[in-house]
């Protein structure tokens, strides 16, 4: 260890250091991602699941090459005009036409009030999602020319994908350049120097760069794909997680300057004081991220690999990189608030420790009235509704939505999306008169024959992605059971979507006990205890289901008014609070446990409140704002995402590291560390203390008895 700090910090290797790390840097750069086109998110469901086993089925149909999109007319007036219908038959023959794989379009279907037209386009599957877009806008220019008096709309499984894929337009440099200008801004205010922010800056900035490519690299040897919103969780929880580790190593490189001529010899310290702490932080979110690859969903294992794989270069380049680089420049680098050799310990002025030693004296009060306020929090927990629609993820309402509402006001509900069933042809005319007499059910009607297999599609009458069409679903496919062979099988959008539902209920079951039990195991390695890591883990959960609930609270205000949270949101928002909340009581613990070897338990605690509460606290600020940038794209589950891991980081900050965990362990005193002893007990450290105060009272009796007497 001590070979490693030298060459990190010392005069002759540390630039060595960059140099490797430059290019490092450099070739990875060159060898790019290797994504050589822009593709849309998979489904992500297994093999195994139904609505899967009917598109494998759909692939030995003669449209299995083929997608649509749906364009919707609408009238301007009371109804569309013969003109227009004709300019809609006319585009249909001609232009649109083009677009088709065989050259035909159906004709269109004219709503009862004939005031809106759905005309379906058959398309080929395209997954470059630029190529994908630019044919969308082509389309919509061939279907509006010669329409005067009527909207139209692109909508469908075509107009959503090209929508999700414009809400991620330009959005990675939108998203990077806010995160840069929000920790610039933070770093700025927390180190009060017109330069020393820009070093942290430089370096997590490359991490945050580099781990895009390897994160990428490594998903594409794992056969996984990165989507866009992805890839933008990834480079806020690296930017967020990196600035936190620069932030306590420069903290503790700060003190140590005051202690050492040497800024070399004082980074060595800080390294060895801090190090620890960083590590077992970005080892626990790793390994809580790594919890993911056990999951049933390919997006749920795509992210957990990404930001593992992030995580572990934030702390590599924290670990490395960045002492390098600081120890180049001298403490003229922390101008104008230069730490001097020899000057006051600014942890002993530290309000922290006013605070810590305020909470010492009514632990028990203040660990009750902490929970107290997070249980108030919580409360809008008994009130959170899950599940978005396709069409309710978006802040803005794009053009596919709005064709979709308009489709389901003029036609069947179901009529944008319907229910596909894949059966043997023998039982095809069983099952179409089982499936009309279902309730929910608008018409089923054969579309298309395969060998001995026949495809029925089924309108539904409640829109898509609604807990009545998935009732629906699970109606059909009861009642297919009984149809001839029983070998039916229902897909389309509503039975993929229910099947997303309940693989996201059985993979929060699973990933949510280990994360748990990960960070259990990491935090009993940490501090060699049983007790403190189970009081760390209620506290930060606790913090965890405030957090929800006052979103839940927030989301349901004229500011947001959003429906319901998305179905990954908790799972995601509970791994990001678990795993990056606990770091800032594993920052607390570790410097309470290196100080109680010489203070006890108590003043151990106090000790390391004054030392660290300033760093953490602005950690904890500044990854809730890096977080909250998710607001920026115009998708729900992201913003969601952000505004609970937001809410949940300045809880931790604010209360549960700064009040409950040393409440808790006031309370607990030398238990605190069950069922090891500590090296010096608070009854010792007392002991040691009045001995002192003992002996400095006898030598100020010595010394005063040996003045001479005044002359009077």
């Amino acid at each position: 260890m001590d070979g490693f700090l030298r060459f990190v910090t010392s005069a002759k290797t540390s630039w060595i250091v960059l140099v490797l790390a430059a290019l490092a840097a450099g070739g990875i750069f060159a060898l790019g991602s290797g994504a050589e086109e822009e593709t849309a998110p998979p489904v992500g469901l297994p093999d195994s699941a139904e609505s899967v086993r009917a598109d494998a089925l759909l692939d030995e149909f003669p449209s299995a090459d083929t997608t649509s999109a749906l364009l919707v007319y609408e009238a301007d007036g009371d109804e569309l005009s013969a003109d227009t219908l004709a300019a809609i038959q006319e585009a249909a023959m001609g232009d649109l036409a083009d677009f088709t794989p065989d050259g035909f379009i159906p004709p269109a279907q004219v709503s009862d009030d004939g005031k809106v037209a759905l005309l379906v386009v058959p398309l080929e599957p395209e997954s470059d999602v630029t190529v994908q877009a630019e044919r969308a806008q082509e389309i919509r220019d061939a279907a509006s020319e010669g329409i005067d008096d009527a909207r139209v709309y692109l909508t469908g499984a075509e107009g959503f994908e090209v929508d999700v894929a414009a809400v991620f337009e330009g959005a990675d440099f939108t998203l990077l350049l806010t995160t840069v200008i929000v920790v610039a801004i933070l770093l700025i205010i927390t180190y009060r120097s017109p330069w020393l922010w820009i070093v942290p800056l430089v370096v997590i900035g490359t991490a945050d760069a580099l781990a895009g490519i390897i994160a990428t690299r490594v998903a594409s040897a794992a056969g996984i794909v990165l989507d866009a919103s992805i890839s933008g969780i990834l480079s806020v929880l690296v930017f967020g997680a990196g600035t936190n580790y620069a932030l306590l190593l420069i903290a503790r490189y700060r003190d140590e300057l005051r202690i050492h001529t040497d800024r070399r010899e004082a980074m060595r310290k800080a390294l060895r004081g801090a190090g620890p702490a960083i590590i077992a932080s970005g080892s626990t979110v790793a390994l809580a991220l790594a919890t993911l690859l056990l999951a049933e969903l390919a997006g749920n294992r795509a992210l957990g690999l990404a930001c593992a794989v992030g995580i572990l270069v934030a702390m590599a380049f924290a670990l490395i990189v960045l002492p390098a680089a600081l120890v180049l420049f001298g403490r003229g680098l922390f101008w104008p608030y230069i730490p001097r050799f020899g000057s006051a310990d600014a942890v002993a002025r530290s309000p922290w420790g006013k605070l810590g030693r305020a909470v010492s004296r009514r632990p028990v009060i203040v660990a009750t009235s902490g929970f107290v306020v997070l249980a108030a929090l919580a409360s809008g927990l008994f009130f959170v509704q899950t599940g978005l629609s396709q069409s309710e993820r978006f802040l803005q309402k794009p053009e596919a939505v709005q064709g979709q509402e308009i489709l389901a006001d003029a036609f069947s509900a179901g009529a944008g999306s319907p229910a596909v069933v894949v059966l043997p042809s023998d039982d095809a005319e069983e099952a179409v008169e089982t499936l009309t007499d279902l309730d929910g059910v608008d018409s089923a009607t054969i579309s298309e024959e395969s060998d001995d297999l026949t495809r029925i599609d089924v309108v539904l009458s409640d829109a898509a992605e609604t807990p009545a069409s998935y009732a629906t679903v699970e109606r059909m496919r009861d009642a297919l059971q009984d149809v001839g062979s029983g070998e039916a099988l229902v897909g389309g959008l509503d039975a993929r979507s229910l099947e997303v539902a309940q693989a996201q209920q059985r993979d929060q079951a699973l990933i949510i006990p280990l994360i748990l039990l990960v960070v259990f195991i990491v935090l009993v390695v940490l501090l060699r205890a049983l007790l403190a890591p189970v009081l760390l883990l209620v506290a930060v959960v606790a913090s965890y289901f405030s957090a929800v609930g006052a979103a839940w609270w927030l989301f349901q205000s004229p500011l947001f008014e959003f429906p319901a949270i998305d179905t990954n949101v908790l799972l995601f928002s509970f791994l990001f609070l678990v795993a990056l909340g606990v770091d800032y009581s594993i920052f607390l613990v570790t410097r309470a446990q290196e100080e109680s070897r010489e203070l006890g338990t108590t003043q151990g605690m106090i000790r390391a409140l004054a030392a660290t509460g300033a760093v953490i606290t602005s950690a904890g600020i500044l990854l809730a704002a890096v977080f909250a940038v998710l607001g920026v794209l115009p998708l729900i589950t992201l913003t969601q995402i952000g505004v609970i891991v937001c809410i949940g980081v300045l809880i931790d900050t604010l209360l549960v590291r700064t009040v409950i965990v040393p409440a808790m362990a006031f309370i607990a005193r030398d238990r605190f560390w069950w069922p090891r002893k500590p090296v010096m007990s608070d009854a010792a450290a007392r002991e040691r203390e009045l001995d002192a105060l003992a002996e400095r009272t006898v030598e100020e009796r010595q010394a005063a008895e040996r003045e001479p007497a005044p002359i009077s």
